[in-house]
């Protein structure tokens, strides 16, 4: 079960611990109910009262409640959206066109922070992590599509983001475009600092390569992009 505590503001302390017993001669249960000490220890063991089955029935179905919303549309499926799993552990997958995006640098790489074109990106989400690359065709990529890794600082070669200066918070409840707009917003509001493993993501030299872009309409040189040797549909998966 996924600990959504995160998501409010009260501080939650254990209060009760529930066991289910089954019978092993026929499908009869038994529950027992026990209190929790201040040390977090359960104590007064006891079958589980009518009153305490009742405010159990509630909390599960708050908690349902809370979930149920999470990575549903409001209306119709975003056009860019690739791969949905609306489930409360689920992810999706999107792309986004080359387009212009305000960038932020670490000042020891001496890039100025400001907007520049980037290329076509995929990105695929859950509620902790991030994966993003580079595709190189316009429009709406296929399964059959080449993923490249995405020209930026902060990313493992695998795709995985590391998000450096942002606590990312998403809400259990969070509807698809919401989710989708604020995990671009936490990647593009990180600061990018430093590489990831021991080669560059491109061909050139990716300092010279933003301070080239930066504050320019220069589109972004798609011939520098590395080929992960992967393609979308292994995304899907």
């Amino acid at each position: 079960m996924n600990n959504i505590t995160s998501q409010f503001s009260k501080n939650f302390q254990p209060k009760k611990a529930i066991l289910v017993y089954q019978s092993t001669a026929e499908e009869d249960f038994y529950v027992e109910s026990y209190d929790i000490d201040k040390s977090g220890r359960p104590i007064n063991p006891h079958p589980l009262a009518l009153e305490e089955g009742i405010a159990l029935s509630r909390a599960l179905q708050a908690t349902g409640e809370l979930s149920a919303g999470f990575l549903t549309p409001k209306g119709t499926l975003p056009q860019n959206l690739l791969c949905l799993n609306a489930s409360q552990d689920g992810y999706a997958v999107w792309h986004t066109p080359a387009k212009k995006a305000h960038l932020l640098f670490a000042k020891s790489l001496g890039i100025a922070d400001g907007i520049a074109y980037i290329p076509p990106m995929l990105w695929k989400a859950d509620r902790e992590k991030l994966q993003v690359f580079a595709l190189e065709a316009k429009g709406r990529p296929t399964d059959k599509s080449k993923l490249f890794h995405a020209p930026f600082f902060n990313i493992y070669a695998k795709g995985d983001v590391c998000m450096g200066n942002v606590n990312i918070e998403i809400s259990g409840d969070l509807h698809l475009e919401g989710f989708i707009s604020e995990w671009e917003r936490y990647f593009f509001g990180s600061t990018f600092s430093h590489l990831l493993g021991d080669s560059s993501p491109v061909t050139s030299n990716i300092v010279q390569l933003w301070k080239s872009l930066v504050g320019t309409n220069q589109r972004f040189p798609m011939q520098i992009l590395k080929f992960t040797g992967h393609y979308l549909r292994e995304v899907l998966r």
